[in-house]
């Protein structure tokens, strides 16, 4: 009788050991998907544009991009940039050309995302470039703030 109690004992210490190991939260390997979209600021050598002042209608605050030029929104927001400190793009003088690119993950350009700037045609729409060689690229002035519609 003794030893039928042990092997009861031992077989319901098994079953709870393996029926609560069963148990507890862990990480799903579901993908979540709130909307949020990640894009990067980047010169012609693809190096990152970080630490550039923005804010999207969804901050309340202003922000910077990351080291690595990303910055993120929720669409179809539109963001503010402050290029303070660089010299914009002119196409009549090629020493003045801190052009920027708008790109995704796999570095690829973002075109006809309309924007418009203080200084570079006020007060006109225009859409980043898609011409094959500064794609996601777009005009703007010295210490420039330009509104981006994505």
């Amino acid at each position: 009788m003794i030893k039928m109690k042990k092997q009861i004992i031992l077989v319901l210490s098994a079953l709870a050991v393996f029926g609560l190991s069963g148990c507890g939260g862990g990480a799903s390997d579901e993908y979540y998907d709130d909307g949020l979209t990640t894009l990067f600021l980047v010169d012609a050598n693809g190096f990152s544009y970080g630490g550039v002042p923005y804010r999207c209608d969804s901050m309340n605050y202003w922000s910077e991009t990351a080291p690595n030029g990303e910055f993120s929104f929720y669409p179809p927001e539109s963001c503010e940039f402050d290029f303070i400190g660089l010299n914009g793009t002119d196409p009549s003088d090629g020493l003045v050309d801190d052009l920027i690119y708008i790109v995704d993950y796999l570095d690829y350009g973002k075109n006809g995302i309309p924007y418009e700037c203080q200084n570079f045609n006020a007060g006109g729409l225009n859409t980043t470039y898609y011409d094959g060689i500064r794609d996601g690229s777009f005009d703007y002035d010295f210490d420039d703030r330009c509104v981006f519609y994505l």
